[in-house]
């Protein structure tokens, strides 16, 4: 089992700037994929960012440019620096671990931060 926890999440003008961690534990050595996932009201759950245990990230076209995704693996804790927010990036924000193996998957995700981006 993978517990994970977020913070950082708040309210924020829009073209400001908000950090969310994920601090991780339980069984990480079964983890190879931790990522970011938004959901917006009414809208479905979907993939902000990722970043595998060797560092290699992808981003949601939405953010690239704007979005950074890190992980300090000595602290379990993975990390989004979110700059030049915009209105329509207000949502919930998950975090996600998952053990990806020969097509299989198994999800982790956290209780969800809420970002709110005002106009």
């Amino acid at each position: 089992q993978v517990q994970l926890v977020e913070s950082g999440g708040g309210l924020v003008q829009a073209g400001g700037s908000l950090r969310l961690s994920c601090a991780a534990s339980g069984s990480m050595f079964s983890i190879n994929s931790m990522g970011w996932y938004r959901q917006a009201p009414g809208k479905q759950r979907e993939l902000v960012a990722a970043i595998t245990r060797g560092s290699s990230t992808n981003y949601a076209d939405s953010v690239k440019g704007r979005f950074t995704i890190s992980r300090d693996n000595a602290k379990n804790t993975m990390y989004l620096q979110m700059n030049s927010l915009k209105p329509e990036d207000t949502a919930v924000y998950y975090c996600n671990a998952a053990n990806v193996l020969f097509g299989s998957r198994e999800d982790y995700w956290g209780q969800g931060t809420q970002v709110t981006v005002s106009s």
